[in-house]
């Protein structure tokens, strides 16, 4: 007989395995699941600005930025964007987020007219920006992004804060140097910062004394300046004849000027007019107020030829002798246009302090990307998109 072999070969029988005892535990090859079912979030309607959406809006505001804010934002609410001479169809071009009934999204915009080298396009600044707390961090703030920048010629924005410049750039927006911002001194207490402790503050300021005095030179006005209450015709006219001067830049006609400066119900503008023969070849927009560590005034829009040297130093000298005259301790004011700084160099302003944060895209015609890339020639100043307006200071 044979003798059985010690070790059998493996079996191919589909009998099912025994299963395999870990301590006092069978585990087995099949484990039973439970299925767990997570919420999924759906994305609420976004539309266009109702009339009586309002009251939702408001609601919206204080939660996100309180009483105070709220009540700043109604009293120039109207003015702001109702308004706006350059509104769509004449409505307010804003946009909510519509949860239901409740508004938990909103993003408001300044709608201008965009002049590239003369020919013009509808354009808007993106200004006010929210979204309920609790509906925060799910792609509502992109989402109201992405629908302003689909439903507007070129899409712009002004002092962006750290969020909003990241967001952009998921967006693609093209890298567009800062607005740089220019200072000239009046007195000793021109170069304080209200971060430095006093004794820091004296020592700059004593350093500082001689050239301080060497920029604040008054100088004798050289044309005809007066203050004006009201922009007639004359500018509409003064915009047209400088309009391809400029390869970027919001149409400055008399329906938009007195809008912006004239109309505010929460700040208060002096306006200078330069004028030859009777005709308008100018202006400058202006305002002082307190800081910290002294009082400014500040140079918030102006236009004039950029070729036109003297008409140009004429205004910004009536601006000088108006700062002194309120005790102001400096003039500040930012300018992209390359002509414009060269003359205020020259009239003692120097390139200092933060520069204004800027974003463009042109979406109703091609340009170049240099166009992004040499802004020289770009006329933006503060007075642009809403920068100035959030201060309420009637001095």
């Amino acid at each position: 007989s044979h003798r059985r072999p010690r070790h059998r070969e493996h079996s191919h029988s589909c009998a099912p395995a025994r299963p395999r005892r870990i301590g006092n535990l069978a585990r087995r090859d099949t484990i039973k699941t439970r299925r767990i079912d997570f919420p999924t979030f759906t994305m609420p309607d976004i539309d266009r600005y109702r009339p009586e959406d309002q009251r939702g809006i408001e609601a919206l505001y204080r939660s996100v930025f309180g009483t105070d804010a709220a009540a700043a934002s109604r009293l120039r609410w109207d003015w702001q964007y109702r308004r706006n001479p350059n509104n769509p169809d004449g409505a307010p071009l804003l946009w909510v987020v519509r949860e239901g009934p409740t508004i938990i999204g909103h993003y408001a915009t300044m709608p201008v007219r965009l002049s590239l080298g003369g020919k013009e396009i509808p354009a808007a600044w993106g200004t006010d920006a929210m979204v309920a707390p609790e509906r925060q961090r799910r792609g509502l703030g992109e989402e109201l992004f992405r629908t302003w920048d689909r439903s507007v010629g070129a899409s712009l924005g002004l002092g962006l804060s750290d969020a909003s410049s990241r967001l952009l750039k998921r967006m693609h927006f093209p890298d567009v140097p800062p607005i740089p911002g220019l200072v000239k001194p009046l007195t000793r207490r021109a170069v304080r910062l209200p971060q430095w402790p006093m004794a820091l503050n004296r020592f700059v300021s004593a350093v500082t004394l001689p050239i301080v005095r060497v920029a604040a030179r008054v100088r004798p006005l050289r044309a005809d300046v007066e203050p004006i209450r009201r922009f007639d015709v004359s500018f509409t006219e003064l915009w047209e004849r400088l309009t391809d001067r400029f390869e970027l830049a919001v149409r400055r006609d008399a329906a938009y000027l007195n809008w912006k400066y004239i109309e505010p119900p929460h700040v208060r503008y002096s306006v200078a007019a330069l004028k030859r023969d009777g005709r308008a070849e100018g202006y400058a927009v202006y305002r002082h107020a307190q800081e910290p560590r002294g009082r400014v005034t500040l140079l918030v829009d102006f236009l004039a030829d950029t070729h036109d040297d003297i008409g140009f130093k004429t205004l910004l000298r009536w601006v000088d002798a108006e700062a002194r005259q309120a005790g102001s301790d400096k003039i500040r004011c930012y300018a992209a246009h390359l002509g414009f700084r060269r003359i205020m160099r020259h009239s003692g302003y120097f390139q200092m302090g933060r520069p204004l944060a800027l974003a463009a895209k042109i979406n109703a015609v091609a340009v170049p990307a240099k166009f992004y890339k040499d802004t020289d020639d770009w006329h933006i100043t503060l007075g642009d998109s809403d920068q100035d307006v959030g201060i309420r200071d009637w001095d």
